[in-house]
């Protein structure tokens, strides 16, 4: 991906809700990794990061942080009435701390491997936390690359879905949905099935662009 067409989006999609109204409460693109911070990460981890997140990482942001919230006014068509803004904090740092809180869940909760419900939470790498006790979090697999799954705590609809075929493939379809809140009723209309990811050129990603005026 060109991280630059990355930029892009984000700032469009600010200057957008700025436009309309809305608020954008935080914006932050810190300069890229470096490769020893890389390392120190992987050494507490235990196992070598996947390697789109590592790229991204490296060539994109160590962190990216993005807060924005639409006008209380604001009326969206009947089928995106659930979305309300987007939160999106992807850093390098945050991943050990967030993964330890997945072990907890699984330590705690989702103990079971035998559970079909349960088992969705084993052999993950949480990376990003949702804010209502769910996460985002790479389905660890044996790839180098891993897909990007939703992991919910309390019986979400989106629980177990694929969101992306890895990393920067994830970074792509949700810059193009104006990286709508992680909460799965935000990103439940852009998924056909469990298995296809976030789909940036469905009717109700259009629908969505349009009613915001946003040319992503």
């Amino acid at each position: 991906m060109d991280f630059g067409l990355l930029i892009d989006r984000i700032n469009a999609t600010s200057n957008r809700i700025i436009e309309i109204g809305g608020k954008v409460r935080e914006l932050v693109i810190d300069e890229p990794a470096r490769e020893i911070d890389i390392l120190k990460v992987e050494e507490e981890l235990g196992f070598r990061l996947p390697y789109s997140f590592r790229k991204a990482m490296l060539e994109f942001s160590s962190n990216f942080s993005f807060r924005w919230f639409l006008p209380d006014e604001y009326s969206l068509p009947d089928n995106l009435r659930g979305i309300f803004g987007g939160t999106p904090h992807l850093g390098l740092d945050l991943t050990v701390d967030l993964d330890k809180e997945r072990k907890e869940w699984v330590e705690n909760v989702f103990f079971n491997p035998h559970d079909p419900y349960d088992r969705v939470w084993h052999n993950k790498l949480a990376f990003l936390s949702v804010g209502n006790g769910d996460y985002i979090a790479f389905d660890l697999n044996g790839d180098e690359d891993p897909p990007v799954v939703y992991l919910s705590h309390d019986d979400g609809t989106g629980h177990g879905y694929i969101l992306g075929n890895n990393y920067i493939d994830f970074l792509n379809r949700w810059s193009r949905l104006a990286f709508v809140g992680g909460e799965d009723w935000q990103w439940l209309p852009f998924v056909a099935n469990k298995q296809d990811g976030l789909n940036p050129n469905s009717e109700n990603a259009e629908e969505f662009r349009n009613s915001l005026g946003l040319k992503i």
